[in-house]
């Protein structure tokens, strides 16, 4: 069995312009690095056999901050955040109707169904290397949520209302076996 260790990461300049930044590189706002650094206090009594991040600026720099001085984080495209497409970079008004494109692609991006189709293979890598092992992931929301269907058996409907953004309630990490 794999342990996963799931990690958000910190608040872009995006994120407080309420822009989706999907699968540009964004960068940690002030506001972001420092919770980086509280995320690193807070789970610095764990202990993890691999460190992965997203091969996105934003969850490399999470990583580095949170966990830079104990690990040295792997990264890895399939951890993206999904591709918005047209929409990457714009006003995120549009996730409100996030539902429409489990199946459906964003326009000139992909669907969630292509993230959950990365994160599956990830999570088919990470069983074929880290058995019986506890790794760390930092990434994003909808990798997150393709966990939530891949692992916990989740609807996209059902991971997309449960998301714990809407409630704001984060916590310094999920945690997801993999048998």
């Amino acid at each position: 069995m794999v342990t996963i260790t799931y990690f958000v990461h910190g608040t872009t300049t995006d994120n407080e312009r309420h822009l989706a930044t999907g699968q540009l590189p964004g960068e940690l706002s002030e506001r972001g690095k420092h919770e980086a650094r509280q995320l690193g206090e807070q789970v610095m009594e764990l202990h993890f056999d691999a460190v992965f991040c997203s091969d996105l600026q934003r969850a490399i720099d999470t990583a580095d901050i949170a966990f830079g001085g104990h690990y040295n984080s792997i990264q890895d495209k399939r951890l993206r955040e999904a591709d918005y497409g047209d929409w990457n970079g714009k006003p995120n008004d549009f996730k409100n109707k996030i539902a429409d494109f489990i199946d459906q692609s964003f326009p000139n991006g992909e669907s969630l169904r292509d993230v959950e189709a990365r994160l599956k293979s990830f999570c088919d890598f990470l069983q074929a290397n880290y058995d019986d092992q506890h790794v760390a992931i930092v990434a994003h929301q909808y990798p997150q949520l393709a966990l939530d269907v891949i692992l916990n058996g989740k609807t996209w409907p059902q991971a997309i209302a449960e998301d714990w953004r809407h409630t704001g309630s984060w916590q310094a990490g999920w945690t997801y076996h993999m048998a």
